[in-house]
């Protein structure tokens, strides 16, 4: 076992904790490197919050771009890939192993450099479009992990990337609230006559609930859109979908409170890991 395996399971563990128990049916020696990734994603999803100015977390992003860089071909004037960061070991073990595609980490990181705007999306279309850019780029570099390069599993597993971050979005309202992140677009909130800002008032919370519920659908849309593949794809691609079985019950989750994030019983809501289980035994996501 090289010697990050351990750290990077115990990191993806405990900081994407849902993403973790897909990974978990992911064959040996994939898993090592779909473990690898989402630990890459943590550490580049998480430079926003990490950072209390803006050039730094810059400076943090630029740094993952001359890794990349560096792995892919030497890097700027030939600099060597860093050593001793167990993240790094392992992407570098992974993208080495499955030959995956460098413009998918780059669409990730120029995607994740719009955290750093804290721009709230105009509209519907670039919310899908930083859901695409993010998610379905990660779930890319996983699906090519596990071996699988077919169009049916392609289109797949991007609908159900921009899906399950689409989902991620609006359990995280108020998290994202409070830390003068909207994310919500700005055309949705206008219909119901609200601004980024009034999201923390939880008197808003049906006309929040309605805008969460139209996004909510949206993600729903992209579930369906996923499984119309399901006769096409690949069946090794299975663990890079099942974030699917997960995204569908915290939809419904949202669903049976009516869409109001101001619930209590909204941030107890904890992944369906025996429909997970179930569907990964089926081979259904």
């Amino acid at each position: 076992m090289p010697p990050h395996t351990q750290y990077i399971s115990d990191l993806v563990r405990k900081d994407d904790h849902d993403r973790f128990l897909t990974a978990v049916f992911a064959p040996m020696p994939a898993r090592d490197g779909v473990m690898a990734l989402y630990a890459f994603n943590i550490e580049v999803a998480r430079v926003r919050e990490s950072v209390s100015e803006n050039i730094i977390g810059q400076m943090k992003l630029q740094w993952w771009h001359d890794v990349i860089t560096a792995i892919y071909d030497g890097g700027p004037q030939g600099n060597k890939v860093p050593q001793g960061n167990p993240v790094v070991e392992a992407l570098v073990a992974a993208i080495r192993a499955h030959n995956l595609s460098r413009a998918y980490f780059e669409t990730l990181l120029d995607a994740r450099a719009r955290d750093l705007a804290d721009e709230q999306p105009a509209d519907v279309y670039a919310l899908e479009a930083y859901a695409d850019g993010t998610s379905a780029s990660l779930t890319a570099l996983v699906r090519e992990a596990l071996g699988v390069h077919d169009g049916a599993s392609k289109a797949a597993g991007r609908h159900v990337g921009i899906a399950w971050a689409l989902t991620g979005l609006l359990r995280a309202v108020l998290f994202h609230a409070r830390a003068n992140r909207f994310l919500l677009p700005q055309d949705l909130l206008e219909g119901e006559s609200l601004s980024a800002h009034d999201l923390q008032d939880q008197s808003n919370a049906a006309k929040i609930g309605v805008v969460i519920k139209k996004i909510a659908r949206m993600a729903e849309i992209h579930l369906n859109q996923a499984r119309s593949y399901r006769k096409d794809i690949d069946p090794r691609v299975l663990p890079a979908l099942l974030p699917a079985t997960l995204a569908d019950a915290y939809l419904k989750g949202l669903a049976r409170r009516k869409y109001d994030v101001f619930d209590p019983r909204h941030a107890l809501q904890r992944p369906a890991v025996i429909r997970l289980t179930w569907n990964a035994w089926r081979g259904v996501y």
